[in-house]
């Protein structure tokens, strides 16, 4: 009897050991799981802001999130993305996007990933990248960049359009930097 107590308590021991427990956790089954709950949530963001459904989108993305936009100066904090973005989404027209091609990269504790996606958008092709969390049992992005594609052969016709702009963003951003 005394050795049935020790074995099931070895045995027991075993589930306590953390390599062991993240063994167990990251089956294939349990990963292609993760990543079919990541690539819905971030098919249903996608679908919120193409639905101007200000809530649905917003409640997707965590609550210190950030949101890298297609310009430059775009670089906002939550609720600096949700005032940018209300009027659009009162308006009943936010955006739509549809994914043509994603890649998702799932942390090993199986509460973080990252991903990089190709878009169908109204500027054409783009190119977004974001991190995603688990909080309180459910995913959200937390940290996304948008950046419209350019063929390589054509940046440097864009490179020219954008020149004056450039210049005075980075002379204001060198002056900033300035003590």
């Amino acid at each position: 009897m005394k050795k049935l107590a020790f074995v099931s308590l070895m045995l027991s021991g075993l589930f306590l050991i953390p390599g062991l427990k993240a063994q167990v956790k990251n089956t294939e089954v349990n990963i292609s799981a993760v990543e079919r709950q990541i690539n819905k949530t971030i098919g249903k963001w996608h679908k919120a802001a193409a639905m101007a459904n200000f809530n649905d989108y917003f409640n997707l993305m965590t609550d210190d999130a950030v949101f890298i936009g297609t310009d430059p100066t775009e670089n906002w904090t939550l609720p600096e993305f949700k005032e940018f973005s209300k009027p659009y989404f009162d308006a009943g027209k936010a955006w739509s996007f549809s994914t043509l091609e994603r890649n998702l990269y799932v942390h090993e504790n199986l509460r973080v990933a990252w991903f990089d996606e190709l878009l169908d958008t109204q500027m054409g092709i783009c190119r977004g990248s974001g991190v995603v969390m688990k909080e309180k049992g459910k995913w959200k992005i937390h940290h996304y960049v948008l950046s419209i594609a350019i063929p390589n052969e054509d940046v440097d016709e864009i490179t020219k359009m954008k020149e004056q702009f450039d210049k005075k963003l980075i002379s204001k951003l060198r002056s900033d930097q300035k003590p």
